[in-house]
């Protein structure tokens, strides 16, 4: 996978990143998120989970910007939009500096929380949808994916108040 991520093993690969990014439909279906009339960004998208996937999963009814600020990483999510005929847009920068306001954020292993919250929800008009995997904090909206490959994991909601 061009080393961008520590997985090497083909089965790994698709259930802990693939499947794993397309759990967030499920959220999304629970948190009655209608993908075709929202629009998205997926902070610090790596090599493109959960944003690529995403796209992937639901075509061009699906608006969203992957945002990245490693270049080479921004120049792999360019190669795969290219060869795949994707339709998202790829910022690289880092998320601190994007003055973009879209309905929803999302994001998958990028930090602490108490550090990310707030970037996304600056980025977000709605609420951001955070990947915690097993880990549930206190205190936040979730939904839990329990599927045959992908047991006891959470995606946080973070509504957006005003």
């Amino acid at each position: 996978m061009h080393n961008l991520t520590a997985i090497e093993d083909t089965r790994e690969i698709a259930i802990r990143h693939f499947l794993d990014s397309l759990t967030l439909s499920l959220c999304f279906k629970e948190k009655n998120v209608d993908v075709e009339k929202n629009t998205f960004c997926d902070v610090g998208s790596g090599a493109g989970f959960p944003g690529a996937v995403l796209s992937i999963y639901y075509g061009p009814v699906l608006n969203i910007t992957l945002i990245e600020s490693v270049s080479k990483k921004c120049a792999f999510l360019e190669f795969i939009k290219a060869e795949l005929d994707l339709s998202y847009e790829v910022i690289c920068k880092r998320a601190e500096h994007i003055n973009l306001e879209f309905d929803y954020a999302v994001c998958r292993a990028l930090g602490k929380l108490k550090d990310i919250e707030p970037i996304l929800l600056k980025l977000s008009k709605k609420g951001a949808f955070v990947m915690k995997g097993k880990e549930l904090p206190a205190g936040y909206q979730f939904c839990k994916i329990d599927l045959k490959d992908i047991k006891d994991s959470y995606i946080i909601f973070i509504p957006k108040t005003k």
